[in-house]
């Protein structure tokens, strides 16, 4: 069973930065897709950024320019790090992964608070 287990959230001051970890465990295939996803407070979950196995990355406009996902196939990891952070950040950061068969895959999320 794929089971997906995020870390690295917290408070944070507006300006600051934090790195979120995203770790996929009994994945038995190749996985397609890495991605993070956020939902804030009485918002729609929306697409933060994305990283295929071929080195392709997609970002939100709203995070171009300050967030930076990477993965670590070895250790079947993704990373978000994030910079400049702004309270409009705040929200429930969540992992999901897509397997070569396209099936999707979930973490329950980390949640980031950037203070003003």
């Amino acid at each position: 069973q794929v089971q997906l287990v995020e870390s690295g959230g917290g408070l944070v001051q507006a300006g600051g930065s934090l790195k979120l970890s995203c770790v996929v465990h009994g994945a038995s295939v190749r996985l397609v897709s890495m991605n993070w996803y956020r939902q804030a407070p009485g918002m729609q979950r929306e697409f933060v950024a994305s990283n295929t196995n071929t080195g392709l990355t997609n970002y939100n406009d709203s995070v171009l320019g300050r967030f930076t996902i990477s993965r670590d196939d070895v250790k079947n990891t993704v990373y978000l790090q994030m910079n400049s952070l702004k309270p409009e950040d705040t929200a429930v950061y969540t992992c999901n992964v897509v397997d070569y068969y396209s099936r999707p895959y979930w973490g329950r999320g980390t949640l980031v608070t950037v203070s003003s």
